[in-house]
């Protein structure tokens, strides 16, 4: 006989419950900048009843190309990686696209991967490419309330600390 299937997960400790207008961090590497840009127009139609925000250059490249309003963090590499990391823990971030080049180390890599944990530690979901960007963006969770499962790490790391 097959368990029934438990709706929250044992690891879960909270929720934090996301609007059906979502806040989108929109983030891309210079060279993927023109992906994101060409992904972004293609839904466009989706993105105008969110709220998004980006890094210094790519939020107001996407701004510009879509005659939408943006709000604009520092650039990646000056802080804006760490400010949406930030918005994030403070629940101010729903989800992320970030288009970044696995072919190019960058100079802020240590804040490029803090920003990637950060937002596995909150469990927003995350697109790194346009095809995982194409299935969130379509999902029916996009435009409805939603309940995202937060994990209490400090919870981990006191029984590791206990054992």
């Amino acid at each position: 006989k097959m368990p029934v299937k438990k709706h929250h997960p044992s690891i879960k400790d909270s929720t934090l419950h996301m609007k059906a207008k979502k806040n989108i961090a929109l983030i891309a590497h210079d060279h993927r900048k023109m992906d994101l840009l060409d992904w972004a127009e293609f839904n466009s139609e989706f993105l105008k009843n969110h709220n998004l925000f980006g890094t210094g250059t790519t939020g107001a490249l996407v701004a510009q190309k879509l005659n939408l309003p943006v709000y604009t963090f520092k650039s990646g590499p000056l802080g804006g990686d760490l400010q949406i990391g930030t918005a994030i823990v403070d629940n101010e971030i729903d989800m992320m696209i970030f288009f970044w080049d696995p072919l190019q180390a960058q100079p802020h890599d240590v804040d490029v991967k803090a920003l990637q944990r950060i937002a596995i530690v909150y469990n927003i979901p995350l697109a790194c490419n346009r095809s995982s960007a194409d299935f969130l963006i379509t999902s029916p969770l996009m435009n409805s309330n939603y309940e995202r499962f937060i994990v209490d790490y400090s919870q981990r790391f006191k029984k590791d600390l206990d054992d």
